[in-house]
């Protein structure tokens, strides 16, 4: 056996026999048993020295030789070792809007073999062959970009899935894949991965609990339980050492090995921090990073770049323990460092010199410049050698270290390199290759295999970090506890001192809509989780490729951690709204509601965290968040009920979560014998009955605890429809323009009310076990539209503004319509309103090979009487291009849509003029500005309020209005999802008959306007910009006012409050300039 520098030296030193003997009042046994945590007063040990390490672990080996016990030893083979990886080259490698989206189309061609991948692969590593002995220390030399991160993960086995892996690797003569035990072999990270909540100590400590008790240690402690009587002959110098490695405190001992020998004692309870909490350094991360990986059972080691935020000295002393390690425990590892001083570049025994992906040098450290130097390159004296032999590879500096007199300079490739290389090297090499005896070790591993750590312990650690995590972490969990305090008592408040019948839908709606806010703030409030989900994934993916550490620990852990965060917060919400707002007072009924919101809650945190790891980057996270978030909202069935949505989205309501909980919710709330009255609506026969059957939800009771623990159950759902009434304000708005025109048409106006309109049921939603005949898409709509009067017809997609157009203007041809129309006071008659109405349809179709006046012509041919006079007809169809502003375009062709022709502004005034022709009294306009920009749209409706002031009744849905296009309109029918009428009236100088509709601020909550600073400024700017408050102006509707009486009418803005308001102002900038001063003078949150 090779014992270097330690062979042979049997006198160990006071300090390593104190480590071994189990002193605690001075010895470094007495630190190795403590706590994390140093006890006040308690005497720090000295540190540990080279020559302390080297005994201590002398004393062991001699010891395990006293005992029989031979630690296994690692030989690591690699032949003809190539990886590659495939990559696109030229422009294609550029990441580009247009290159991902190609590139992402020709992957899925390529996978389902529709086309041949046009990536090219490229080489990492190029046939290298080697052998890695035990207890030496290879250091792998090579510039950056030669592959040497690469290298090391194909040796231990941590290579990427996308790269492919060639040629084979042996350890102990068997391939690494059939039998060697993954922990036997352990890749340290050039990347300081770790959780900035964990101190120096807990980081490691946990990473000897995922890979188990040191090999060494564990190994002594079975041979004293196998051989009893050994122990008493042996010295009583590590007895004690073994004892507490072996039955209890083993972890915590190595642990704390492991931070002297790294020289982390000084920082061991300090947290390791990161960007935004102050931790250890960046050098002292990086020895982190080792001691993780020493700790373990393995008996190789490829550490990579470990160097790096070293100093020279803190590089040499962890070289000299990790060079003791590997000589007196019998390690094989293989270090990669980039620039190791020369007193470091001793410490190794072979140097690997890795070039463009091949080996350029594999052999002892001395004889590595004589290999260059028959290649007639030598180092200078005074020339660190490790930085010779990365440099005279290198074509820019190869030239200066020509030494042959005899022949001139030519450069040295790096294939000739190789290739001399294995010419002369390689083949002394392979023959120590077939000479090695493996027998005995391959049996030594396979041993081995069989110390695995059981999935209890691998609980217990993953849990006890959770908790731990979860202390440091209090101040978000606290954060997330006020935030949802006040959230419960900002929804209560409108609540307090009402009082409800219970006996009516209108209240029933009430306590639905307080329902569905319970369960969206509770469900938003589990994406906290996709932040801290994203923070912690490196290290888990890290952890899970080195540390073997399972999801499934993961993942039990973090949700039993989640139970009682979701009992805090749910139980707060439940206990803060339940009475307050006044659902069912039934304790019975609590608890279940609680249920239902703890059940949601869970739900929501594990879906974000499910997010979070398919997007792994914030950015990528947040975008599926949000956007699962609105989908679980829109197709939860309150927002869009089940019946409305189409066929193809019926899938989406049952896979959202939020289908579940609301119905759930709502079934417990009114199954209570308060919503008991009885209210005969289609089947059902209370109130409650008929409040879930108006929002499409579930009525049986059964469907509470299926929707808590969702699972695959059928039922029929019935369409229903609403049962609420709308009256329409019918305010003026002044008499119609008096403006002459040659064909006079009489003012109508057209009523409607109590219109309702059925479909038959589509056969997909009656396969999929609706039951009803018949869907209803319009519920209940009134109002009216009136001569000179301009409406907007308003609603989001899928609210029924089209069909309500259609239904209006008989245009639909199927389905079945309820309630009554009337022209002017009379029942309309379709043969007839033809006549007088015309329609704007949103798509603008006319003849491409015709000119704007030709089309005009052609609309009044058809459509206008017979007893029009052709002069007549012609002086008609100019007014009309005049009012649209189409004379300049007159014989212009219309041509093709977005090829030739007229513009898309244009063709939206000549289809708005082709209705005129007609001279209609009632207009309907679907979309009038959609598709234009906002110049074109304001055209548009210029022609639009010409055409109303003609005095004809006009009326157009319209969607996204700019305010300017939005308050030139005089009256507003808005609708929701549904076909329900939700607004139908005047919007009022500027839109404040709306507004105040939609105001349903308390009065308690006033003192947020007062408070806010914006509020001070708009008040201070309104007056300070407009001039003289005393000056007449024009408000529309009403007529002459002064300034002052605008503002305080409309605005609510008062005059006399003028000087006040501006001092306020001036004060609150110097209050915020303040506490700017007060924060950067005494708070820092800078982390060094």
């Amino acid at each position: 056996m090779e014992y270097r520098e330690a062979a042979g030296r049997r006198p160990a030193p006071a300090a390593a026999v104190e480590l071994a003997a189990g002193r605690e009042d001075e010895g470094w046994y007495g630190d190795v048993a403590t706590t994390t945590t140093t006890a006040p007063g308690r005497r720090e040990p000295p540190p540990l020295t080279h020559d302390d390490n080297r005994g201590f672990l002398q004393m062991l080996r001699e010891k395990k030789e006293r005992l029989g016990v031979e630690a296994p030893k690692v030989e690591v083979r690699f032949e003809r070792l190539t990886v590659e990886a495939d990559v696109r080259v030229g422009r294609r490698a550029v990441p580009t809007l247009l290159n991902c989206a190609v590139n992402a189309a020709q992957e899925l061609a390529t996978s389902v073999h529709m086309c041949v991948t046009r990536k090219r692969p490229m080489r990492i590593i190029n046939e290298v062959s080697g052998v890695i002995r035990p207890s030496r220390m290879i250091l792998l030399l090579g510039a950056p970009g030669s592959g040497k991160t690469t290298f090391l993960k194909a040796l231990a086995g941590k290579l990427d899935s996308s790269l492919k892996f060639k040629g084979k690797v042996f350890y102990n003569g068997e391939e690494m894949s059939s039998s060697t035990p993954q922990y036997l072999r352990a890749y340290v990270s050039q990347y300081d991965l770790h959780h900035a909540e964990m101190t120096v100590r807990e980081t490691i400590d946990f990473s000897s609990k995922m890979l188990g008790t040191n090999n060494e240690f564990e190994m002594l402690g079975e041979a004293i339980r196998r051989k009893k009587g050994v122990i008493n002959k042996v010295d009583q110098d590590l007895d004690s050492f073994i004892k507490a490695t072996t039955f209890g405190e083993g972890r915590n001992l190595t642990t704390n090995y492991i931070i002297k020998i790294l020289g982390l004692s000084e920082c061991a309870d300090t947290l390791v921090g990161d960007e935004l909490r102050r931790g250890i350094s960046g050098g002292q991360k990086k020895r982190a990073t080792i001691g993780e990986m020493l700790v373990g059972l393995a008996r190789c080691f490829f550490m990579d770049d470990i160097s790096t935020g070293l100093d020279s000295s803190t590089t040499f002393e962890i070289m000299k323990f990790l060079q003791q390690m590997a000589h007196l425990m019998d390690l094989t590892m293989v270090i990669s460092l980039l620039q190791p001083p020369p007193e470091t570049l001793e410490l190794f025994d072979d140097i690997i010199l890795l070039c463009e992906g091949q080996i350029v040098y594999h052999g002892p450290r001395e004889n590595a410049t004589d290999f260059f130097e028959t290649m007639g390159f030598k180092c200078p004296s005074r020339k660190n050698v490790a930085d010779f032999l990365q440099e005279v590879t290198s074509k820019m500096d190869q030239k200066q270290y020509w030494a042959s007199d005899q022949n001139k300079y030519q450069y040295h490739s790096i294939e000739k390199f190789a290739e001399a290389f294995r010419l002369s090297y390689l083949p002394q090499l392979e023959e120590k290759l077939c000479s090695s005896d493996n027998t005995g070790k391959n049996k030594e591993v396979k041993v081995n295999a069989s110390r695995q750590i059981s999935r209890w312990n691998i609980f217990k650690a993953c849990f006890s970090r959770e908790v731990l995590l979860l202390k440091r972490n209090s101040p978000v969990h606290i954060f997330k506890t006020i935030q949802i305090t006040i959230m419960a008592l900002v929804i209560s408040t409108p609540f307090l001192r009402t009082k409800m019948s219970h006996k009516s839908v209108l209240d029933a709606n009430k306590y639905m809509g307080a329902l569905f806010m319970a369960v969206v703030i509770v469900n938003f409030n589990g994406m906290t989780e996709i932040a801290m989900t994203i923070k912690r994934l490196p290290t888990f993916y890290k952890q899970r490729e080195l540390l073997a550490l399972p999801g499934w620990a993961l993942l039990c852990s973090v949700f039993l951690i989640s139970i009682p965060i979701s009992l805090v917060e749910t139980g707060l919400w439940t206990g803060l709204t339940y009475y307050v707002i006044g659902y069912a007072p039934s304790p019975i009924r609590f608890i279940q509601h609680f249920l239902v919101l703890f059940a949601m809650h869970q739900m929501s945190m594990g879906l974000y965290r499910f997010l979070a790891a398919i997007g792994r980057t914030q950015v990528m996270a947040n975008m599926l968040g949000t956007a699962a978030l609105i989908a679980i909202y829109i197709l939860g069935g309150f927002v869009i009920s089940k019946d409305d949505l189409q066929p193809w989205l019926r899938w989406g309501y049952w896979t959202s979560p939020f289908t579940y909980a609301q119905n759930a919710i709502a079934l417990n709330e009114f199954h209570d014998k308060r919503w008991a009255t009885e209210f005969y609506y289609a089947d059902a026969n209370t109130i409650g009955e008929a409040i879930l059957k108006i929002r499409g939800l579930l009525t049986e009771w059964h469907w509470y605890w299926i929707c808590v623990a969702p699972h695959k159950h059928q039922v029929n759902i019935k369409t229903t429809k609403a049962n609420f009434e709308y009256h329409s304000q019918m305010v003026g708005n002044g008499n119609p323009s008096n403006a002459q025109v040659i064909l006079p048409f009489r003012p109508l106006s057209l009523v409607f009310d109590h219109i309702n309109y059925f479909v038959d049921m589509p056969k997909e939603m009656t396969k999929n076990g609706v039951t009803e005949k018949k869907l209803q898409l319009l519920q209940d709509v009134s109002g009216a539209f009136r001569p000179g009067v301009l409406t907007a017809l308003m609603g989001i997609t899928g609210a029924g503004k089209t069909t309500l157009l259609d239904v209006l203007a008989g245009r639909k041809t199927g389905g079945y319509i309820e309630g009554t129309i009337k022209i002017a006071g009379y029942p309309k008659k379709q043969e007839t309103f033809s006549r007088i109405s015309g329609y704007c349809e949103q798509s603008d179709i006319h003849s491409p090979n015709l000119t704007v006046y030709e089309s005009l012509k052609f609309s009044a041919w058809l459509r206008l009487p017979s007893n029009v006079k052709p002069h007549q007809r012609d002086m008609f169809i100019n007014e009309v291009m005049s009012l649209v502003e189409l004379t300049d375009l007159k014989n212009a062709m219309v041509g093709i849509p977005g090829a030739t022709g007229l513009s898309a502004e244009q063709r939206k005034r000549l289809t708005i003029a082709v209705e005129l022709v007609a001279s209609p009294s009632i207009i309907f306009m679907d979309e009038p500005t959609t598709g234009l920009d906002a110049r074109a749209a304001a055209i548009v409706m210029r022609t639009v309020r010409k055409t109303v002031d003609t005095g004809r009744t006009v009326v157009c849905t319209i969607h996204q209005p700019s305010i300017e296009i939005f308050e030139s309109f005089d009256e507003l029918l808005l609708m929701k999802r549904g076909g329900q009428l939700i607004y139908s009236g005047s919007l009022g100088p500027l839109s404040s008959n709306m507004i105040k509709y939609f105001e349903l601020m308390p009065l308690w909550w006033r003192w947020v306007y007062w408070a806010d600073p914006a509020a001070w400024t708009v008040y201070g700017l309104m007056f300070s910009q407009l001039g003289d408050r005393t000056e007449q102006i024009l408000v529309p509707g009403v007529g002459e006012q002064t300034v002052r009486e605008f503002l305080e009418g409309y605005l609510g803005l008062q005059d006399r409050y003028f000087e006040l308001v501006t001092c306020l102002h001036l004060a609150i900038i110097g209050l915020f300039a303040f506490l700017f001063f007060l924060a950067i003078k005494h708070l820092n949150f800078q982390r060094r």
